[in-house]
């Protein structure tokens, strides 16, 4: 019998299973930890990461990755973006000859400047229709809780894309399919850099007027790359782009966001990471993005600032002085 297979148990993972179940798929979720496993089999929850859901009963849990994949159609990667490589090439040979196979990362690799459906072609030796991005603005707790939001569903093979948008299709959650793959990606990538610079706004005190800033100078920094690497610009307006951006730079349930904050009132990067205990996936993804643009000649300022920040220890009121002294130009 087919299921859906959600490999990663996070907070994202665990909510997009409870999206699989409640529109009609029976779906395994892998734990890279049994007692995580052996909890969500017992109790129907996953107190981790989202302790107030309860899982429907179509959903169960194992922490044997053969196990969880075998026979499965649709397979939904939700680890870190940084740990997918080392990941998928332990998974891949369980793979079924036709799954489709779909990713719930927003990232970039550090190294490489892949994006993450580069690095599944690459790892798992598919071919890129198989593979499908779902993104936008997905706050997990949010979606969790059945609150009304929308998604895309970005493939180059329509077929597949639907196939997924039918998979995903609840009453609280309504997918769009979308063909621009690169642009769905990188919007995904780049607004968590930015969330960051939004968090770290935020923890300096500073109001709305530079969070708009922020979020707007953003965007168009995201398009700039988008554009260069073969993106439709159209892409950045809807909810790959802006719909994605203003949720994870303005929302409390942000990771990246709050994650900035805690480096805005002048944490380290190691007590802002204790202090979260999630990945911030823009942590890392800042090096690979500033890597991508360079290698491009885009220029993205917020994102040189961000990595300034994270990883050279800049200060964040430096930081911010460099990028409102930056030459005066047109919008």
């Amino acid at each position: 019998m087919t299921h859906a297979v959600v490999l990663g148990a996070g907070s994202w993972g665990t909510a997009f299973a409870k999206v699989l179940a409640d529109a009609g798929r029976e779906v395994v979720i892998w734990a890279r930890r049994p007692d995580v496993a052996e909890l969500i089999n017992k109790t129907r929850t996953n107190s981790d990461y989202l302790p107030d859901l309860r899982l429907p009963p179509t959903v169960r849990a194992t922490a044997d990755p053969a196990e969880a994949i075998s026979g499965a159609d649709l397979v939904v990667l939700a680890v870190p973006s940084q740990t997918l490589r080392g990941n998928l090439a332990d998974w891949a040979g369980h793979l079924e000859p036709d799954s489709t196979l779909v990713s719930l990362m927003k990232g970039i690799e550090l190294g490489t400047t892949k994006r993450m459906s580069e690095v599944i072609v690459e790892t798992a030796g598919v071919a890129a229709d198989r593979v499908v991005v779902v993104t936008g603005p997905n706050l997990a707790p949010e979606i969790a809780d059945g609150q009304i939001a929308a998604t895309v569903v970005a493939c180059t093979d329509m077929d597949r894309a639907t196939l997924v948008q039918s998979s995903i299709s609840t009453s609280y959650l309504r997918p769009y399919t979308n063909d621009d793959v690169i642009g769905c990606e990188l919007g995904g990538a780049v607004k968590n850099v930015i969330a960051l610079a939004a968090g770290i706004a935020a923890g300096m005190g500073l109001g709305d007027n530079t969070r708009a800033t922020l979020i707007t100078r953003g965007l168009a920094e995201t398009a700039r790359l988008g554009v260069a690497l073969g993106a439709d610009p159209l892409t950045f307006a809807g909810l790959a782009g802006m719909g994605d951006l203003v949720a994870t730079c303005t929302s409390p349930l942000s990771r990246n966001r709050t994650f900035g904050a805690h480096l805005g009132r002048g944490e380290t990067l190691e007590q802002a990471q204790r202090a979260t205990r999630q990945t911030a996936e823009g942590v890392k993804s800042c090096l690979a993005i500033r890597d991508l643009s360079r290698a491009h000649g885009v220029e993205m300022p917020i994102t040189e600032q961000v990595e300034r920040i994270c990883h050279e220890g800049a200060d964040p009121r430096a930081a911010m002085a460099a990028l409102m002294s930056r030459k005066p130009r047109p919008e």
